[in-house]
Parts: structure tokens; C-alpha cells; sequence
């Protein structure tokens, strides 16, 4: 009697039947937009009041002389550099670490049922995420949900799709 030659496929290849069989459904445009809302709603409001209250306790600890003579200035303007620099770290690492530590899901994505993907229906790795949360920063960018795909999928080649 023979022995089949039969050969196990790889991960990978199991992978890419079953997302051939499965529908990876777009998430739609209202889905997004409440996303957005939902995640930078808790960008400006939360994660920036606590990381500027920090960073401001950090400052004043390391420079407590320039702090108490910015407190006591009228130039309201000094402080812009610093609060620009907190909210664009809270956006990168906000993302980039929610995107990739909890399978594509930020707290928006996981309240409308949808997560990001790579275009080939697998996880986002590391570069993947970063890099979604460095297009965002590109001016106007958030205009571009309204050509079809954003800018920050179709540059880092993921999609948003339905989860439930």
C-alpha cells in the first residue's frame, strides 16, 4: 500500500482561503464619521486634559523659575508650543497603540462594530498602525473619507471593515 504525499498547507495559506470565503464588509461612511467623532471627542477632552496636566506638573518640576514667569505673563500665546506638541503625540500614540494592541479597535471603532484590517484581511502589524496614525496628521486629510477610501488607508493599504 502507498503513502499519500499529502502536505499540510502553511498558515498562511490557510489564512488567505479563509478570507477568500469570508466577506470582508466596508464599514460605512456614518460608521466612520462616528468613529472620528468618538475617538477624537476623547483625544481633546480626555486623553489631552491629562497628559497636558502632566506635561504642565513636569515642567513646572524641571523649570519651576520660566512656569512661574509664563503663569504670571500675559502672553497667552507661549504655552500654544507646548499644547500642540502634547495633542499630536496623544493622536499618534492614541491610534497607533489602540490600533495595534487591541486588533484594530479604538474605543469609536468598538463601539460601531468595526476594525482596521490590512488589505490582504490580516491584523495591522506595528508599521501599519503607526503609519495610519501619521497620515491623519496631513492637513485636510480628513477630507479625503469623502472620495471613497481616506488617505490613511489607501497610503498604508488597510481597510476598515464591519466586525459584527
Amino acid at each position: 500500500m502507498e503513502e499519500a504525499n499529502y502536505t499540510h498547507p502553511s498558515e498562511s495559506e490557510l489564512s488567505d482561503q479563509l478570507i477568500s470565503e469570508i466577506q470582508l464588509v466596508p464599514a460605512t461612511t456614518g460608521q466612520r464619521f462616528l468613529n472620528y467623532l468618538i475617538d477624537n471627542l476623547l483625544l481633546q477632552y480626555g486623553l489631552s486634559l491629562l497628559t497636558g496636566m502632566a506635561v504642565g506638573t513636569l515642567l513646572a518640576v524641571l523649570f519651576p523659575d520660566y512656569m512661574l514667569e509664563l503663569s504670571q505673563s500675559d502672553d497667552t500665546w507661549a504655552l500654544l508650543p507646548f499644547a500642540y506638541c502634547v495633542v499630536i503625540v496623544n493622536y499618534v500614540v492614541y491610534y497607533t497603540v489602540c490600533e495595534k494592541a487591541f486588533k484594530g479597535y479604538t474605543l469609536g471603532k468598538l463601539i460601531t462594530g468595526t476594525r482596521a484590517i490590512r488589505e490582504d484581511g490580516n491584523e495591522l502589524t506595528f508599521k501599519n498602525a503607526l503609519l495610519r496614525s501619521l497620515s491623519r496628521l496631513v492637513p485636510f486629510e480628513v477630507f479625503s473619507a469623502f472620495g471613497g477610501y481616506p488617505w490613511h488607508d489607501s497610503w498604508t493599504k488597510t481597510r476598515v471593515i464591519k466586525s459584527r
